[in-house]
């Protein structure tokens, strides 16, 4: 049946999913088309963690980006009578004096006060940290499964939700877009690690990186916090977690691998060695959709107007996406202006071919 929207979205992953809520929560009807095929966001650690990096580095904007996602995920929390957001400290284990160092300067910065404790702690028996740990503040993470499977149904009720294969061949841009006759005033692309083959985008930089997960089950007790040791570990109860990410930008294929199975299994008994004997539940692999300067690709094509792209967040989709997908909407709906470290049109398409020039500041 013809039906007429103001946006059709494709990709049902947490951005095309968070966008998607945020339209229909302004008044928008929106189309979202979902492949069905289990996307980076599925498989997600969902993990937000203020202070990044050897050098101990705040996100410059995380405190309007932190937030927003807890007022996001506390919102949607409410609506679907569910929790989607965790928090829980994390315990980073300081691998060497280089860290320790940036810790002993990060601790006297008072823009450092509300995400690090001002003192080392001292490793429980059962973790391996000859140095200490640190302990970070406001961290957690997004069940994003979770979130997905109740906004997926939701999206359904509204009948605002398709599953299929979207081919690019079958879009008609004129005055409005067209699809399978569907007719929107824009269509918005949220395709994650795909957007490499379609052919209004795929001259921004993306740089993919594949990422393998592992869940697991102990005998043993775990502590309750988050463990960062270069990878990470989630407790999800006292027995069960996961454990990751690898990284390959390689080798792009959503296949899993014994060789990042046994890297992952080779850092957790290193770092935690009762869990040597812990069984792997599930081995999950998929491809992050990072890009070459670490920002998001957001805004309308240069030269198509109803051709739009929210896309690149990488593994800080939970943390960022709910912010910028908001940011999007006033741009879409009241024309604000976009950021300019976020605006696609910061990449500008070479004429002859798919290549990328950086737009002159």
């Amino acid at each position: 049946m013809p039906k007429q929207v103001d946006y059709l979205i494709i990709g049902q992953g947490l951005a095309g999913s968070l966008l998607s809520w945020e339209l229909m929560q302004r008044g928008c009807s929106i189309h979202l088309l979902d492949n069905q095929q289990e996307n980076a966001s599925q498989i997600a650690a969902g993990l937000i963690n203020p202070v990044t990096g050897m050098r101990l580095v705040k996100n410059n904007q995380i405190d309007t980006l932190l937030p927003c996602a807890k007022q996001s995920y506390q919102v949607l929390s409410q609506f679907f009578q569910k929790d989607f957001y965790i928090a829980k400290s994390m315990l980073r284990i300081v691998r060497n004096e280089k860290e320790q160092l940036s810790y002993q300067q990060r601790r006297q910065d008072p823009n450092y006060l509300k995400y690090l404790e001002p003192e080392l702690k001292q490793a429980p028996k059962s973790i391996h940290a000859p140095l200490g740990l640190i302990q970070q503040k406001q961290t957690g993470y997004l069940l994003t499964h979770k979130l997905l499977s109740c906004l997926k149904n939701y999206f359904q009720e509204q009948q605002s939700y398709q599953a299929c294969q979207f081919n690019y061949q079958d879009l008609q841009l004129n005055n409005t877009v067209t699809w399978q006759g569907i007719t929107a005033k824009k269509i918005i692309f949220c395709e994650g690690y795909q957007a490499i083959y379609n052919p209004w985008f795929n001259y921004l930089p993306f740089q993919l990186a594949k990422g393998e997960i592992l869940t697991m089950s102990s005998e043993h007790i775990l502590i309750p916090e988050i463990l960062n040791y270069g990878h990470w570990l989630i407790p999800l109860d006292t027995h069960h977690f996961r454990t990751g990410a690898s990284f390959d930008n390689a080798i792009l294929n959503t296949q899993a691998t014994t060789q990042a199975k046994q890297q992952l299994l080779a850092t957790l008994t290193h770092t935690y060695p009762s869990l040597h004997s812990a069984a792997v539940d599930k081995q999950q692999a998929n491809i992050r959709p990072t890009t070459l300067d670490k920002a998001p690709f957001i805004g309308l094509h240069p030269n198509y107007k109803n051709v739009a792209i929210f896309n690149g967040f990488g593994a800080k989709g939970s943390l960022q996406i709910p912010y910028y997908s908001q940011h999007f909407v006033q741009h879409l709906l009241k024309q604000t202006p976009l950021e300019d470290q976020v605006n696609c049109l910061r990449y500008r398409q070479h004429k002859h071919t798919l290549n990328y020039v950086i737009k002159p500041q």
